[in-house]
């Protein structure tokens, strides 16, 4: 930043070509942090790096460059997790959510190339800020194990997640309505997210979305992300896990406001 402030230098020229029209030097350095930020976060709590870097770089970025990319971002974030508490997948939860998960993949690829991007962007907003209610009124779910519950939770989450990258919560409550235990519950979230996000990643490729030009902004973040789950892996605090959700909940409403009304 020092360096930055007193001798500017174009950043864009030499790393991202893509951007080097539509961002500044100052959005660059800001969307680093986002990117840190949101990987950090997800080193702690096992998810919500898409629900922070997505409502925020798409205020900057098209959301068919920012949803894409941090796809990827996720997938690497979740195979660590996987390859670490794998003995504790609970697979019997995952098999009937699959089908239903491709099928909201699908359904979603096709509503990607049709329509409008500001119309979507603004769908996004709406959907943030309504999961960020749902965690700051601390709505509670209560264990009621069944499969039933795999068919909208796969829909919707491989939808959303598709077209937003913020899938995330129709999983977590999946299995919280299963009463999961801690340990079973990161693991089994953590499967969720590696499978779906290689299905989405997937249909991402098969439509054109990872160009050279994404590929080079990937290999920048990349070493941001590994870095920001590393510090929040190994982050001692004594803030508790509900305090980091009300943080975290109280700067999606900010972000998906401003998605919404911008």
């Amino acid at each position: 930043l020092f360096f930055y402030f007193h001798k500017p230098i174009n950043l864009n020229v030499f790393l991202f070509p893509y951007m080097l029209e539509t961002l500044s030097n100052s959005q660059l350095i800001i969307a680093f942090f986002i990117i840190l930020s949101a990987y950090i976060v997800r080193g702690i709590t096992g998810f919500g790096s898409g629900l922070i870097a997505i409502p925020l770089l798409a205020l900057m970025l098209p959301i068919s460059l920012v949803v894409p990319m941090v796809g990827l971002l996720d997938y690497s974030a979740s195979l660590g997790h996987v390859v670490k508490l794998r003995k504790n997948i609970q697979w019997q939860y995952i098999a009937i959510l699959l089908p239903f998960s491709l099928l909201g993949v699908l359904l979603a690829m096709y509503l990607f190339n049709t329509i409008d991007a500001h119309l979507l962007k603004k769908f996004l907003g709406g959907f943030i800020i309504l999961y960020a209610l749902y965690t700051l009124l601390s709505i509670k779910t209560h264990s009621y194990k069944s499969y039933f519950w795999a068919i909208p939770s796969g829909l919707l989450g491989a939808f959303i997640g598709t077209l937003f990258g913020t899938g995330g919560p129709f999983y977590i409550i999946y299995l919280q309505l299963q009463g999961l235990g801690k340990t079973a519950f990161r693991a089994t979230i953590a499967i969720i997210f590696l499978l779906d996000g290689s299905v989405r990643i997937t249909a991402y490729g098969f439509n054109g979305f990872y160009t050279e030009k994404l590929l080079l902004v990937l290999s920048i973040c990349l070493p941001i992300m590994l870095i920001a789950m590393y510090v929040g892996g190994h982050i001692h605090t004594n803030i508790s896990h509900k305090k980091i959700q009300k943080i975290i909940a109280i700067i999606l409403l900010f972000s998906g406001s401003a998605l919404l009304f911008y």
